[in-house]
This record gives structure tokens, sequence and C-alpha cells, in this order.
């Protein structure tokens, strides 16, 4: 029976994305002169096992592209030639290209083969002068000389236990060698257990075989290319003169340093993702997080039978039961949902893991020396906030770079270090994720950055703004200092973006900076987009779900409080703060048991240091909800960013309060810098 390799392609394709992740960090860790053998052998390694798969599945294209970076490795690792900047430079190139390549055949899409080719001949002309023709004529003639006189080889082939968990099948190799002369074959059983002690899907038989004919050492070492670290392996001569001598497949230096391999032990994590086709589909778990829902699962099936045995004849005498019964069904309804998140949860090293590489190029590319410092790369988050939030860290990344790291020769006239630093730092706050880009550039530029807002029409010209309100002027729509347009920035397109993406994953954007002396960005986001801790509110007959982390306070208002401001609408004094109100019942229709403002109560609720007053009815209890798309079911509505169902039976609405707030006033920027109006 045959057995579908379609089935593995998958995990193909993720091990593969995994290993080209390896290689980037490593290549990027590479100093320049003599190779460090341990960093050399993790990226030949992961390169090996790339062509190792990619042959063993058909993907050729794969299989030859890699095997020319591959020799490129084995020669650096061989010491045969010295770790240069323009090598380490190509091979990041060509991890993008495979990267390119895994990802177009994974998408049934077309191979860019201009870019393969390019690429493919730089690495033959970094080998060497002579092409690659000619490498494999001389390669050819040199085996042909190590086998004048060589009758045939003995070949003593002895697999590891764990060889078929590898994917690998010794009769396919048995069969490639069969393919290159006349073939001898003797089985050893020596190791083969018991019968009632034999696992079907571990290895115990090894072979002796003896090939004849004119088959170059080279051929030999092709076909065990792809277990040469997963079996004990010797090929000997077989000479006319019926002298045997042994050579070793490989030095065993090499081969235990292969061992020593680090992209086996990166793989033992609870969970993996892949950068290279977007989204991803699926996510590793640790058996330990399985076994945990197992064991609550168990306690749930108890406190089920429980609670079913006391309905079958039920009375009065039963209630206190009852109760506890249901207790503990919360109990363990919480701890399974907890732990379920706790599934989805992912180290934001997995977003992080990009920006080496980024950094490497982009300061390369401007003659800047920056060093990246990554702290908390272990901090966890959902695996979906995960994924939406790369492309907002890659912009900020790139803007600190551009804008705020000045070139060495400016630092060094101002006394800074001419290595300028880059920090990303993550921690958790609460119930958030705290997300900082900061660097120790040349910080906003205060005076330029209101004359173009003013410039721009986004304040009015007698504006006397405080520095805080400045640097939020930056995330304004279409803003730009830039005097030059580059591919890196200059636009006016970006921030704007970001502020846009956070705010739909619920968190927020501080700007801090400090001419001189850097800027730092802060995002703050929710641990998980599926469950929120809510306050519930109602206006009228519907009830509504107010985020917890936007709420501030909730108040009575007093008359003295109110105020109306022409064209601004109802406004009311928070201590030093005049802040607009916004009745829900105007915005989502309904019909209030109130209108009038001190019967009622205020929600004071704040997104990106901007506050509104929430008009409501009621306020009702905190509670957990779980967050159902609107969009996906219903269509998008400006002001809500989604629904829940709560306890009874009923639906109710999740109020998007960054949405509210910018309803509150069509121009947000010069309504929240003149408070005091």
């Amino acid at each position: 029976m045959s057995i579908d390799m379609s089935q593995f392609l998958e995990t193909f394709y993720e091990e593969s994305f995994e290993g080209l992740e390896i290689m980037e960090t490593e290549l990027l860790a590479l100093d320049v002169g003599e190779a460090d053998n341990e960093t050399i052998n993790t990226i030949f390694r992961a390169a090996h096992s790339i062509k190792g798969g990619s042959g063993t599945f058909g993907l050729n294209a794969v299989a030859e592209f890699t095997h020319v970076m591959e020799t490129l490795l084995d020669e650096m690792r061989d010491g045969k030639r010295q770790v240069t900047e323009e090598a380490v430079n190509l091979l990041l190139t060509t991890v993008d290209v495979l990267r390119e390549m895994l990802t177009a055949l994974r998408e049934n899409t077309e191979l860019d083969s201009e870019r393969i080719k390019v690429t493919h001949d730089e690495l033959e002309s970094l080998l060497g002068s002579s092409s690659s023709s000619s490498t494999v004529q001389q390669d050819a003639e040199t085996s042909k000389d190590i086998s004048a006189g060589v009758q045939g080889w003995h070949i003593s082939f002895h697999p590891h236990v764990n060889l078929f968990k590898t994917s690998n099948d010794p009769v396919r190799i048995l069969r490639e060698l069969e393919s290159l002369g006349e073939l001898e074959v003797k089985m050893d059983s020596s190791a083969l257990p018991e019968f009632n002690n034999l696992d079907p899907e571990e290895s115990f038989l090894g072979w002796e075989l003896d090939l004849k004919g004119e088959a170059t050492r080279e051929a030999i070492d092709e076909v065990f290319a792809w277990v040469e670290d997963e079996c004990d392996l010797t090929i000997t001569e077989i000479k006319s003169t019926e002298e045997v001598m042994q050579t070793v497949s490989e030095p065993e230096e090499r081969r235990q340093g292969d061992r020593r391999a680090t992209d086996k032990s990166r793989r033992q994590g609870n969970r993996r993702q892949t950068k290279s086709a977007g989204e991803t589909t699926s996510i590793r778990v640790g058996i330990d997080k399985v076994d945990s829902v197992i064991n609550l699962v168990g306690e749930l099936v108890i406190t089920q039978s429980m609670l079913s045995t006391l309905g079958e004849n039920f009375d009065m005498s039963k209630v206190n039961s009852l109760i506890q019964g249901m207790e503990q069904l919360e109990l363990n309804t919480r701890q399974l949902q907890e732990e379920v998140m706790r599934m989805r949860m992912m180290p934001i090293n997995f977003a992080f893991q990009r920006f080496p590489r980024l950094v490497h190029d982009m300061s390369q590319k401007m003659g800047k020396n920056i060093e990246l410092k990554m702290t908390g790369e272990q901090t966890e988050l959902d695996k979906t906030v995960m994924e939406k939030i790369g492309d907002p860290l890659v912009h900020l990344v790139r803007n600190s770079l551009d804008h705020g790291i000045e070139s060495p020769e400016k630092r060094k006239e101002v006394g800074k270090p001419e290595m300028a630093t880059l920090g990303l730092n993550a921690y958790h706050q609460g119930g958030n994720i705290v997300i900082e880009v900061i660097d120790d550039g040349a910080g906003l530029n205060e005076e330029k950055v209101l004359a173009k807002a003013i410039e721009q029409g986004l304040v009015p010209p007698d504006a006397d703004l405080e520095p805080a309100r400045i640097h939020e002027l930056i995330l304004l729509p279409g803003f730009s200092t830039a005097d030059t347009v580059t591919d890196v920035s200059g636009r006016g397109v970006g921030m704007d973006v970001v502020v846009r993406n956070i705010r739909s994953l619920g968190g927020s954007l501080e700007v801090w900076s400090k001419p001189g002396e850097g800027s730092k960005f802060t995002i703050r986001l929710p641990l998980t987009l599926a469950i929120l801790d809510g306050q519930t509110v109602s206006v009228g007959d519907e009830d509504y779900i107010i985020p917890l982390i936007s709420i501030i306070e909730s108040i009575q208002l007093k008359p003295e409080m109110l105020n109306v401001v022409i064209g601004k609408g109802e406004t009311f004094k928070l201590r030093n703060e005049h802040l607009p109100i916004i009745r829900l019942h105007n915005v989502f229709g309904g019909n209030p048991r109130t209108t009038d403002l001190v019967e009622g109560l205020l929600v004071v609720v704040e997104s990106d240091g901007r506050k509104i007053g929430l008009f409501v009815d009621e306020l009702k209890g905190q509670q957990q909800v779980v967050i159902k798309s609107l969009e996906v079911n219903y269509k998008r509505i400006v002001g809500i960013s989604g629904a829940t169902i709560l306890g009874d039976g009923s639906v109710a609405l999740i109020v998007d309060i960054p949405g509210l707030i910018s309803l509150s006033n069509k121009e947000p920027a010069t309504s929240q810098l003149k408070k005091s109006a």
C-alpha cells in the first residue's frame, strides 16, 4: 500500500518556513571573518532539511536552488571560505527567494523564475570564477581519479530507531543504490526485538551492501544525503587488489557539530507561526496545555453527570446541592475558557523576529549604525492579535529608523555615540499587552510639526499647543514632515493607517518625544479579541456593552457642570476639562427613559488621550462577554465593534469607543486641542 505524501506537505511547508526564520536569525548573528562552527552548522542543517524535504515531495526547483546555497555554507563550515559581508547579504537574499518560492508553491502560483535565476547565478559566481558546469566537471574528474582501480563500494548502513519519523524509508534508498550498479544486500536483524516489544514505527534493521560497478563516491553520498544524521554509515572502497580502505561518509567532528544544530531544539516550543503566507490557519500547542484542557473536560463531565442525577427526582430538599452544582459548573466553565484561551496565546517573539533583518537592511541602505535591543519577547498575546499587529509595528520601526535616528555624523556632532539604539519592548499591564518602540534619535521637531499642520490646515494658524498635543498631530491622515519622497517614507501615508489598524484591535497608540533625546511609541492592546471585560449599560429597552478598559469613571451631572458650545454641541466640565457629550440614543436610536442630562448618567470614557461622556439611563453589572463580529454576521456599523449574547439570551451591542470619539467631532485634532473653548 502506497503512502499519500500530500498529507504531510503542509507540515513540510510549516517546518520549512521555521527553518528559514532560523537561517535568517543566525545569518544576522554571524560575525565577518572566521565562521562560528555552531552558527554555520545551524544554518546548514536548516538548509539541508529544506533541500531534503523538497526532494521528497518532488519540489525539484527548491531542492536544486537550495543545493547551491548548501555548497556555499559547506565551504564556510569547512574553513575553506571566510564569512564576508557580501556572502551574508547574498545568503539573506537567498532566504528571501526560498521563502517566495515556497509561498508560491504552497499557494499554487507562478514562481519568479527571473529572480530565482539571478540569485542562483550570484551564488555560483561567489562560489568561484568557474561556472557550475565546470565545477561539476571538476568534481566528476576528481571522483574519477579517486575511484581509479575501485571495483565497487562496501556500504554499512544502520538506520537509527527514529528514521521512519523523519519521513525517510530505507527501501527507497536501496532502490536508488540499485540504479547505480549491481547491488548485493545482506540484512542485519540482530537489533530486532521480540515480537511483543516490536514497535512498527521504529527502525531496527541494518544492511551490509556491496555495490559493484562504476558508481562514484559523490553519487553514493548524494543517495544518503537526506539521512546522514539519521543513521550510522560507513563507505569502504572495494579495490582490485582486494585491499579495503575504510572512509567515513563525513568527518566525525563535522557530524558531531551538525548534531549540535539548534534548529531541532528551537522547534520544541509550544507553537509556531509562519509569516510567509499571511495569517496561518493552525498553531502548535504544548502537550501540557492539551492535558490541562482534557482534565477540565473530565471535571465538566462529572459536574454535568451530577446535575443530571439531581434532575431525575428533584425536590426542594436538593436545592442546596443544585446551587453547589451550578457553582461548580460555573467554575469549570471559567477554567476551561481560560485554558482554551491560553492555547491561543503566543510569545510576541513571532512578531518581533522580522525586525533584526529589517534593521540590518535599512541601516545599511541609509548608512546608519543601529543596534536593535529586544526585551519581553516571551510576553504572550492572542494569535489573532499577533498576526494583525505585525504591519503597524513594521511601520513604526521604519519611521524610527528613517525619521528618528540621525546619521553617524550628526550624532557625533551633538555628542552622541555613533551607534544608535532602537528598542522593542513588550510587557503585560493589567488585562493588556503594552508594546513600546523606542529610539534615542533626534526626537520630533515640534516647531516643524506644528508649522506643517498649520500649512496643511489641520490646526488653526493661531494654535498654541502643548508638546503632547503637537506630538499627536503626526497621527493625522496625510501628515508628513519629510522634505523628500523616498521608498521608506515621505508620501504622507502611514501613521493614520497605523492608528486605524491598532484601534481595530481595540487598542490605542501614544506618542512621547523629547528633542535631542528620542521618541517612544506605546501601543496598548487587549490580550485577546475573543473575550472582553465589559460594563453593561441600558438606554431605554436596549443594552450596550462598554469595554472596561475605556471607562474612567461614571458620574451624575449637576446643572452647573453643563455647557453648550456653538457648533460643538453639549459639553460638561470635569475638573479642569470641558468634554463633549454623546447621547447614545441619538447615535443608535431608541427611546430613552429620560432626555434630561441631570437625571441620567454619564460614563466618561477615553481613547488615545481623548475623553467624552456617554449619556445612558442606567449602569448594570460588569461581566466577561464573548465577542461576535457584527461585520461578518451583518454589516459594519460605525460606533459598534461587535455584539454578544447575554445570559438571558438577548443580544447586546459592544460600543466602539474610538469610533464614537471620532463621531463626536468631524475635526478631532482641532477639537481635542481646544478643550477650554
